[in-house]
């Protein structure tokens, strides 16, 4: 093996410094040299997002084909680190307080450690690199989940999710066995000469979809989500609707279109039954939510279903249409979850849709936020979401799936509903008693300035998504 060739991963060497830096500053920085470990993490992450930005228009395929980058993946990857960089910001108040002051540096460790291995796994083009990515990704995401011990609910969030990924990185590894049994490769592009739709591959693509549908938490391998959600730190639950989700849909649909072409007729019987099964089952679940974590948890469980019609709508058309609505989502999602964090270190308990009754009059500029995501979240235009969804209703639309996108269609009827009774309560909902005027931390009024303008602008910068389609185009 020539070692030289691992000078080429520059994102993942970069994102290995950074984490070598962290590390090493918690060890040694003492007194008021903590108060600057926050910001030298947003700095290094932001210096990273420009690696990760300079090194996307480079096409690499080294170790034999066991990895490979292109432009895509290589905008995936900006994306995903930009959404971190969004995260850590939002994480400076909770991190700050009483119970995890002491462990900044584990919590960005942790983090990090999620994020390389999103990026190993976005780049795998061979099973056994994709399935080290995969739980180098979940692993230290149990541990996020469980960050906060004083809480007994975070504790039982996070063995929840321990034990469902165990089991589903088993089965999922269980089919991946029986492709290697039945094609004798693991290579992604030498295992397709081998796929010829045996039920033995049948039943093991059965199988990678059980393991890949709890990453993404599509019906119904979406159990653990809603518990999990709302035991998990705030910043935890935004961070598995968002950029753990955002990775683990484009990888699927890398295996699908490299691996699974053969069998392309067996994957989008399944993918439409999935797709149908979480719009509609999340959407009518989130209309009985209260809590607003466990309202965001059955959200993403139906946003992660309108993901899955750019997946069913094939190589060009779906892959940057998938792209776009993981930039749009995150901006979206992290801007109501952001709100949430906010809010909760102000009551200091979980926030429900009472506890948003009025709340324009105390705070309008939050409410007015929140609003604007909501209806980004719900594809009202002229927001971005409402492209993000448009474009991933005409891949689907385009590749012949036109009862899907109508069933897709009514759903969103549905969403808006439930989206609605949010606003309705900031907004009309009378409250002798809402929450007081407060201010929240300049690093949190950073983000939620950030995600306002990805809100609005992505709405409008139509080139955004004429550049990812072209860079599509290209592949």
């Amino acid at each position: 093996m020539n070692y030289i060739q691992f000078l080429e991963m520059r994102p993942e060497i970069s994102l290995l410094a950074i984490f070598v830096i962290i590390f090493t500053y918690d060890l040694i920085a003492r007194g008021k040299w903590r108060h600057y470990f926050h910001p030298i993490t947003c700095l290094l992450l932001m210096l990273h997002t420009g690696i990760c930005m300079s090194e996307s228009y480079r096409e690499i395929d080294i170790f034999s084909g066991m990895y490979y980058t292109n432009s895509m993946i290589g905008i995936l990857k900006t994306i995903l680190t930009g959404g971190t960089v969004l995260l850590v910001l939002q994480a400076n108040k909770w991190l700050r307080s009483a119970n995890t002051t002491h462990k900044q540096g584990e919590f960005y460790t942790l983090l990090l450690s999620t994020l390389l291995g999103m990026y190993i796994m976005i780049s795998a083009r061979h099973f056994l690199l994709f399935f080290i990515g995969m739980e180098l990704a979940s692993l230290p995401l149990a541990c996020l989940v469980a960050f906060d011990k004083y809480r007994h609910h975070s504790a039982e969030a996070g063995v929840k999710y321990i034990l469902s990924s165990m089991f589903t990185s088993a089965v999922m590894l269980y089919g991946i066995s029986f492709l290697y049994g039945t094609t004798g490769t693991l290579y992604f592009q030498e295992m397709t000469s081998g796929i010829d739709g045996s039920p033995l591959q049948i039943f093991a693509l059965t199988l990678f979809f059980a393991g890949m549908g709890f990453k993404i938490s599509l019906v119904p391998f979406h159990m653990w989500t809603a518990d999990t959600y709302q035991g998990a730190p705030t910043v935890v639950s935004s961070y598995l609707s968002v950029i753990s989700k955002g990775a683990a849909a484009f990888t699927l649909m890398t295996i699908l279109i490299k691996v699974f072409a053969p069998m392309i007729e067996y994957w989008q019987i399944i993918l439409y039954a999935l797709t149908v099964l979480s719009i509609t089952i999340a959407n009518l679940f989130a209309i009985r939510q209260t809590d607003l974590k466990r309202f965001m948890a059955f959200s993403s469980i139906s946003q992660a279903g309108y993901i899955m019609l750019a997946v069913i709508g094939g190589a060009k058309d779906g892959m940057s249409a998938l792209v776009f609505y993981v930039l749009v989502y995150i901006f979206a999602n992290l801007a109501v979850f952001g709100i949430i964090e906010t809010i909760e270190h102000q009551t200091r308990s979980n926030v429900s849709r009472d506890d948003c009754n009025a709340l324009y009059k105390t705070n309008p500029r939050l409410t007015l936020l929140m609003t604007l995501a909501l209806f980004s979240l719900a594809g009202i235009p002229p927001f971005a979401g409402f492209f993000s969804k448009f474009f991933v209703f005409m891949s689907a639309f385009k590749a012949g799936f036109w009862i899907l996108v109508f069933i897709a269609l009514i759903n969103t009827v549905i969403s808006l509903y439930y989206y609605l009774l949010i606003v309705k309560a900031m907004y009309i909902t009378p409250n002798e008693t809402p929450i007081p005027t407060f201010n929240s931390s300049k690093y949190s009024r950073i983000s939620c300035v950030i995600c306002l303008a990805g809100i609005v602008l992505l709405g409008i910068c139509s080139f955004v998504f004429e550049e990812i389609d072209r860079i599509s185009f290209g592949m």
